[in-house]
């Protein structure tokens, strides 16, 4: 048959019977949230709940948690883009200058975490030192630190105060600057507000970068002869405290810490809002769908106080209280309820001089053996003018902070052909692995999809008949079936399921709203020319057509600023904001939107073998642009498929579909080779060379000869919007 045109003629859509009112910011006790569908809130709270109490089940017992805690902590370095660990290459520590403030030394210094990758810091000592002293690390929050153009680094801010304080009562203190607020600019702003949606394929969270910079501090501080290595500590507020959090529960040098507004549970995060008020070196991708107390757990049984203000909005203190009660527990399983313990000070998200005090109590108490602190001791040092401060004087030429989210979790590289049948089932079934494991390993252990036959119409010599699916418990979609009016689906010789995105779904609309009213809301301008042209392929074949659209495309896709109060000025930004948060939210759960689209896709295949006559009949799929990567990887999951028809089909993961981690072990043209193994796979493309590793496959084991399998590169059809 001949190639069908690019949308129209694919228009299979899910459409819900009605618009999804959208719920009204939160209260004033986090963050103003955008406005998301009600459905998504409730999604978020149920997969929310799913997870919760994880920790609780898995460990019941002392020995339970020793037989646990390594793979755990194994699992955290994964979701931080750090298994396998970095090299530990040469540091290059370097100490660029010294000076004396108020009967204490402060060294002004860097260090490369890996090569090219600058961490600037400032160390605060005694000036007499007789013997090897506690040590702690400071890692930085946000805190833009800047003069006439020139950027001090985060260590200048409030943290300094602390680095004083812990060199006037007997501690070497290590502040270091985080990559994006340091000297040297990096980013941690990808996701929250600079669309690389790509990290999520690549398994790159700037949450990583952080936990290996205070790593590799404790590396140089362990060469130091003025520093006792066997007592560490590490603190560090807002995002600090969350990379005081990661270093903490990979690193057990650290023996006693002190996180402050770091960390909350997922409930907060997510189905509170308080996820809009942070940017993306707070979080791991979860790829293992744990909560948070899982990381605090990681802590014990060393000394560990969880500090926070009672007001602080982006950590709220029921989230905060639940994190330290849950791993107060495993504290207890290990006999060692008295090391862990919670100061609570009055205040906001603030560094405030009470919440200062619990932090250094604690690290006397644990690293000095002294059980309370003089009165005196309370009160903040002098501040330092931040020039005196800086490290560099001019920053090096040759550094990676401002690239470094290109190169810090290594990309799965380009893979050779296989040579032989033994070599290609080895690398298929490890991509297949990954995918169930490491990639879509946030789809519901079971199908939780309910199917119901819908509404069924016949006008102008064309039946449609509809299945409704509600998918994971809360999406509704729509399958729509249309065919030859008196043709049994049994009779059919081919069934196409064609995967609309959003321009597809107002094509197929305009198709079908003038003879079908019934399926669409009013206002959507019928097309007649379109619709004669389906009703004639109708008549010409014994073809079957159905439509569906994933979660959030269709009559009312979540996109739309007119959901969001099509009159006001800003409506297409506050559109824009609510997507953003509502595809982080995605990841906090283990998740991308579109692999959870993959998941619906698949759902909508078996709904539509629930029609008599369809149960064992192969299928077309057919999709353009992001639908089409999510219709090749469904196919990879179902039996049947008889061939793939994808326009647009992109090049890489770079560009989308965005997946959990998928960059890490295969790109899309392995995913397309995997496909030609199980269907005839169509791309329509005019750069064929992008897929010259599929062809050099499917062409090497001789798939396309019986003309059922196998890769076809063809020219881009004229009109296709789709085509690349």
């Amino acid at each position: 048959m001949t190639a069908m045109k690019p949308t129209r003629f694919l228009a299979l859509a899910l459409i819900a019977s009605s618009a999804i009112p959208i719920l009204a910011a939160d209260s004033s006790r986090f963050p103003p949230q955008t406005p998301q569908p009600q459905a998504l809130k409730k999604y978020f709270d149920g997969e929310v709940g799913r997870i919760e109490g994880q920790l609780e089940r898995e460990v019941k017992t002392k020995e339970d948690w020793l037989a646990k805690k390594d793979e755990y902590r194994r699992q955290l370095a994964e979701m931080l883009g750090l298994d396998p660990m970095p090299p530990r290459t040469d540091l290059h520590a370097t100490k660029t200058g010294e000076f004396e403030s108020d009967g204490i030394v402060v060294e002004k210094l860097h260090y490369e975490s890996m090569p090219g990758l600058f961490v600037t810091a400032d160390l605060y000592r005694p000036k007499k030192i007789d013997q090897p002293l506690p040590t702690i690390l400071i890692s930085c929050g946000h805190s833009h630190m800047a003069r006439n153009g020139i950027v001090y680094g985060n260590k200048t801010g409030d943290a300094q105060d602390h680095g004083q304080w812990y060199a006037k009562h007997g501690f070497v203190c290590m502040v270091i600057d985080t990559v994006e607020l340091g000297e040297i600019r990096g980013e941690h702003h990808g996701l929250y507000n600079l669309g690389r949606w790509w990290w999520l394929s690549r398994g790159y969270t700037p949450a990583g970068v952080e936990a290996w910079a205070g790593i590799r501090g404790l590396d140089y501080l362990q060469t130091r002869s003025d520093v006792d290595p066997t007592r560490f500590g590490a603190t560090g507020r807002s995002g600090g405290g969350a990379s005081t959090w990661w270093i903490a529960a990979l690193d057990e040098r650290v023996k006693a810490a002190v996180p402050t507004a770091g960390i909350t549970d997922l409930r907060n995060y997510v189905v509170d809002g308080c996820i809009e008020g942070h940017c993306d070196c707070m979080f791991f991708f979860n790829t293992y769908r744990w909560d948070y107390d899982k990381v605090a757990a990681l802590v014990a049984p060393r000394a560990l106080c969880v500090a926070n203000t009672d007001k602080d909005a982006i950590f709220p203190l029921d989230g905060v209280y639940r994190v330290y009660e849950h791993a107060r527990r495993i504290y207890s399983l290990l006999g060692a309820e008295a090391n862990i313990g919670i100061q609570i000070a009055e205040g906001p998200h603030a560094d405030t001089q009470p919440l200062n005090t619990g932090e250094y109590h604690w690290m006397t108490r644990f690293l000095q053996g002294a059980e309370r602190m003089a009165a005196y001791d309370t009160s903040a040092p002098k501040p330092i003018d931040i020039e005196k401060l800086k490290v560099f004087a001019e920053l090096p030429k040759v550094q990676r902070n401002s690239t470094i989210d290109e190169s810090f979790v290594p990309a799965a590289p380009a893979p050779a052909v296989a040579n032989n049948r033994e070599e290609w089932t080895k690398q298929r079934e490890a991509w297949t692995k990954a995918l169930k494991e490491k990639v879509f390993a946030g789809w519901p252990g079971a199908d939780t999809t309910s199917v119901k036959a819908g509404p069924s119409y016949e006008k102008d010599g064309i039946q449609i008949s509809t299945q409704d699916l509600v998918v994971q418990d809360f999406f509704p979609l729509r399958v729509v079936f249309a065919r030859r009016a008196g043709l049994k689906p049994q009779d059919l010789d081919l069934v196409v399921l064609n995967v609309l995105d959003q321009a597809d779904y107002q094509e197929f609309a305009e198709t079908y709203c003038g003879h079908f009213p019934e399926l669409f809301a009013k206002g959507i301008k019928p097309d007649q020319k379109m619709f004669a042209e389906e009703r004639a392929m109708f008549q010409s074949f014994k073809w079957g057509m159905a439509y569906v659209c994933p979660r959030g495309i269709g009559e009312a896709p979540w996109d739309d600023p007119a959901e969001f109060d099509v009159d006001h000025p800003k409506a297409a930004a506050v559109a824009k904001k609510a997507r953003t948060q509502r595809l982080r939210r995605f990841y906090l759960v283990g998740q991308t939107l579109a692999g959870q689209q993959v998941w619906d896709i698949r759902c909508a295949i078996h709904a539509l073998r629930t029609i008599d006559g369809l149960t064992d009949k192969p299928l077309w799929l057919q999709a353009s642009r992001e639908q089409a990567g999510n219709a090749l990887y469904a196919s990879l999951f179902e039996d049947q498929i008889a061939r793939l028809d994808l326009h647009g089909l992109s090049h890489s993961h770079h560009e989308g579909p965005i997946y959990l981690n998928v960059l890490k072990y295969l790109d899309v043209p392995q995913a397309a080779a995997m496909a030609a193994e199980r269907s005839r796979v169509v791309i329509y493309d005019s750069d064929k060379a992008a897929w010259n590793f599929t062809k050099d496959v499917s062409d090497g084991f001789a798939w396309g000869a019986d003309k059922k399998h196998g890769l076809q590169i063809r020219d881009v059809p004229k009109g296709d919007a789709g085509g690349n």
